[in-house]
């Protein structure tokens, strides 16, 4: 684990050092890097440069010294665009998980240096009143992803739930659901349901770079009709990727099926 300042606070992260082609990973609402284990230890981080790091307020980095700046999309991907700044990479991939995957389209409108972006459990939504609810299921804006204090029945539901139903549980995740600051996901969650910050919708169907979407077709989460859908202009594969009977977490439920689709992606940015 290496850490770095930045104008949010002391954020830590992860770098397998490897020679290929460099991947920034962004992990999801209430956990940390941690979560793409499989591929840093795999062989994925054995081929390409991967930097996972802990969002403020999550795993090993500090809380945010200023809240309402940084626990949002465009604070998260200010903190992502601080970190391969400072460690001098200037053209990379990104992989972003549910939360994350929303982070890494807000990113895309902040720097060039971005060649390639996919997305997993991350809804392209609109802004607006009710916007939110088009591409999750359920109350999302009320659900325990926007709860700012936990019990330990809520931290013990979320760790379990995250990740899929059927998805592999480790002690792990329960521990990082319960570091989490809750004003992490209850500002997240207010501002993504207001509408502030960049249109979602409009950054996935108009990327300007490879833009690959990969779901699991069981994800409780989301409307995968809804992903599959919509128009998009630089869709990788020509198509939404549902990977049958994995949940909200392909990396982490199904490596084995994930990491050969992320692998292809590489390669066909790398050339």
């Amino acid at each position: 684990m290496k850490f770095v300042q930045t104008s949010h606070g002391k954020i830590a992260y992860q770098d397998t050092g490897s020679a290929g082609f460099p991947l920034l990973l962004i992990h999801g609402n209430s956990t940390s890097h941690e979560v793409f284990r499989n591929q840093l230890n795999g062989k994925i981080g054995q081929s390409h440069r991967c930097i996972a790091f802990d969002l403020p307020g999550h795993g090993a980095s500090d809380d945010a010294l200023d809240p309402d700046r940084s626990y949002n999309m465009a604070g998260y991907g200010d903190v992502a665009r601080d970190l391969m700044e400072g460690l001098g990479i200037d053209r990379y991939a990104v992989l972003g998980w549910s939360l994350g995957g929303h982070i890494a389209l807000d990113l895309s409108a902040q720097t060039d240096a971005i060649c390639g972006m996919m997305i997993s459990g991350s809804p392209p939504i609109t802004q607006g009143k009710g916007a939110i609810n088009e591409g999750f299921e359920g109350d999302i804006e009320h659900s325990l992803g926007s709860k700012q204090i936990f019990n330990e029945e809520d931290i013990d539901t979320f760790a379990h739930v995250t990740c899929g139903s059927g998805a592999p549980y480790d002690p792990f995740l329960q521990k990082v659901v319960a570091r989490c600051d809750g004003r992490a996901r209850s500002l997240m969650m207010a501002k993504l349901a207001c509408g502030v910050g960049r249109n979602q919708q409009e950054l996935a169907i108009n990327s300007k770079v490879p833009l690959a979407i990969v779901n699991g077709a069981e994800d409780a989460f989301i409307k995968n009709d809804f992903i599959a859908a919509l128009d998009y202009q630089n869709l990788w594969d020509s198509k939404v990727h549902d990977l049958p009977g994995i949940g909200h977490a392909p990396f982490w439920e199904a490596p084995d099926v994930f990491d050969p689709i992320l692998q292809r992606f590489l390669n066909d940015l790398s050339v």
